[in-house]
Parts: structure tokens; C-alpha cells; sequence
């Protein structure tokens, strides 16, 4: 029975003659007394509990009136809910300091991994540069922990800290609409991935070669470079090795059959021909050096590089889009398109 069919049942109890309700609790007595023979131990829930719990307060008899269960059992339900309520007003509440986001851990995670030469404390003035105030102990206990002997610098650090002032060159064919092979050469910076050099030619000697590299190093927009890495080819010769000497650059050449020793120039050799020269076939010399300068000036200017973060050499502007409409220019004729903003 629910405590509103017991609400019900007290109210007409009250509105009924004193001769009527004494015959029904009787007769509910007596179904009660059967009730108790044929059932060993009724199933009651929190409804039940919660009336009788009631009941206590506002019937003086009910211990007379309690027939299906034990006064001690009604007893026992208010002790059990008296400690409940404490239990639940007396919680702890939250102590400690205030949880930080999981984007704060992944930077926290982020700075120690990018960086293994620093500590905690190093990281939480970084953070706290950055707007996150955040201490010691709990920067400590986020970090990746790095294991002992290993804060050295990785070999992508060491390679990027002597990239600079080193150039690359290497030569690669393009065959014409004739069946002749002409002979690009290239020469990229390693440092800031700037191709400085595109020459086009049907017969490469060493002093064609040694005067592209001074085209390529001689002006005064060139950082100061000291190395530069070319391959065993006898394209290059004496000529050419006096031209690099006397400005100022060290040879390095690589091994014999070692093409990816000169991986970064392999590697911008692989992106002219499969975003430029595959995709074209040149008449003659003319036309090719005016396709391939074209594509040299749309990856140093406008290509977006993967290993630059999605910028390139040259740094691009970075737009908003309450700068205008989205804008296009055609490179090389619509093979590829630079985007920018109508402002």
C-alpha cells in the first residue's frame, strides 16, 4: 500500500462513526492475524519504512496499532536513517587544490616531452608565462618521466641546430616534347627550406655549375653559409670546387651510392617533379626554366610545408575571416591555386 492509499484510509477513518471504524479494525485485524500465518516475513520497501517511521511521531499507540512487524524493527529503521542523514550532512567536502583540465595536463605532457633538458620548475614558469598558474608538485606529477640518461637532445634537435648556413645542390632530367634530356639543377636551403637556385640546361659543365652557385650564394640576401653537400657526380669539377672555396663554403660530399645522404635535396627534387615537371612536358629549354622558376617561386612564397607547421619559407599572412573573401591565383596555369582574403 502506497502512503498516499494510507493518507486516504486515515481520513476516513476520521469522517466515520466511532461503531463503523471499530468493526473495520477488527475485521483488519483479524485478516492481519491471517495474514501472519500464511506469510513467514513480509516484504516491506523505503515507502513502508518511511510511513511507520511517521506513525511513531504522531500516534502515540502505535505500538498497539503495529501488527506486521516488530516495534523493534520500526526502532531500528529510524536509527538507521538518523545515521544515514549525518552520514550524508557530515561528508568531507572536496579538499585539496581545484583539478586542472585535461588540455592543461596535455600541455603540461607536451612541454616536458619537447623539451627533456627541463624540470618542473622550469615548466610551471613556462606555464605560468602562458597564463596557467599551476605548482611544482603538480607539474611534477603529470610530466612524462623520462628515463635516467635520457635528457639529451634528440637527433631531429641536433640536426635543426646545424641546418643553418647549410645549402644542398643536386641535378635531376626532364625529358622534352623532342626526346632531349635537359638538366635541372637545384639549390635549396636547409635551413629555412628556400629553394635559392633553379638552372636549366641540355649540357651541364662543371663552370655552368660553379656560376649557378654563385647566382644561387653570391648576393647579399644569402645568410652566411658554411657547408654545402653535393654528391659524387663529375658534373662537378675542379671549376667548381675553387667557386665554392673561395666563397666560403666547406664541401661536403656523400657517399658513393648514398642518395639519401642528401635527403633534403632528394626530397624537393621528388616535389618538383611530382607537383611541376610530371605533369608537363616542356618544348624546349626556354619554356622549362619559365615553368620550373614559376613552381620555385609558389613553394618558396606560398606552399604550405609540413615540416615549417603549414607555413612557408618565406612567411605567408594569416588571415581572418572578417578579412573579406576567400580569393584565388592560379600557379602554373591552374595546376595549383594560393588562396588569400579580398581585404
Amino acid at each position: 500500500m502506497s502512503p498516499l492509499s494510507h493518507v486516504l484510509f486515515a481520513v476516513r477513518a476520521l469522517l466515520a462513526d466511532r461503531r463503523r471504524l471499530a468493526l473495520e479494525n477488527i475485521a483488519l485485524r483479524q485478516q492481519l492475524a491471517v495474514l501472519r500465518r500464511s506469510v513467514k516475513r513480509p516484504k516491506l520497501d523505503d515507502r513502508d519504512r518511511v510511513f511507520w517511521i511517521g506513525m511513531v511521531r504522531a500516534l502515540d499507540t502505535w505500538r498497539e496499532t503495529l501488527l506486521i512487524v516488530k516495534p523493534d524493527t520500526v526502532v531500528k529503521w529510524h536509527r538507521a536513517g538518523w545515521r544515514a542523514y549525518w552520514r550524508r550532512a557530515s561528508k568531507p567536502k572536496k579538499v585539496g587544490r581545484p583539478a586542472i583540465g585535461w588540455e592543461l595536463v596535455a600541455l603540461i605532457k607536451r612541454l616536458s616531452r619537447e623539451n627533456a633538458l627541463w624540470g618542473a620548475p622550469r615548466i610551471a614558469a613556462e606555464l605560468k608565462v602562458l597564463g596557467h598558474d599551476v605548482a611544482e608538485t603538480t607539474v611534477a606529477k603529470y610530466m612524462v618521466k623520462h628515463r635516467p640518461g635520457d635528457s639529451s637532445q634528440t637527433w631531429s634537435t641536433f640536426v635543426r641546430n646545424h641546418m643553418a648556413g647549410t645549402i644542398a645542390c643536386d641535378f635531376f632530367t626532364v625529358p622534352t616534347v623532342a626526346f632531349k634530356n635537359l638538366y635541372v639543377f637545384v639549390v635549396l636551403d636547409h635551413g629555412s627550406r628556400r629553394i635559392l637556385k633553379v638552372g636549366i640546361t641540355e649540357h651541364p659543365t662543371a663552370e655552368w655549375t660553379a656560376q649557378q652557385l654563385v647566382e644561387a650564394v653570391g648576393d647579399e640576401d644569402t645568410p652566411d653559409l658554411t657547408h654545402l653537400i653535393r654528391d659524387r657526380d663529375k658534373i662537378y669539377g675542379d671549376v667548381f670546387t675553387r667557386k665554392a672555396e673561395a666563397l666560403g663554403l666547406e664541401e661536403v660530399v656523400t657517399p658513393k651510392a648514398s642518395p639519401w645522404c642528401n635527403g633534403y635535396a632528394e626530397r624537393v627534387i621528388g616535389t618538383i617533379r611530382r607537383e611541376c615537371t610530371d605533369h608537363v612536358i616542356p618544348f624546349d629549354e626556354r619554356h622549362l626554366l619559365r615553368l620550373v622558376k614559376e613552381f620555385a617561386a609558389y613553394y618558396n612564397a606560398d606552399r604550405c610545408h609540413q615540416s615549417l607547421d603549414g607555413d612557408a619559407p618565406v612567411k605567408r599572412r594569416r588571415w581572418s575571416e572578417a578579412d573579406g573573401d576567400v580569393t584565388a591565383r592560379r600557379v602554373l596555369g591552374g595546376l595549383h591555386h594560393v588562396y588569400t582574403r579580398a581585404a
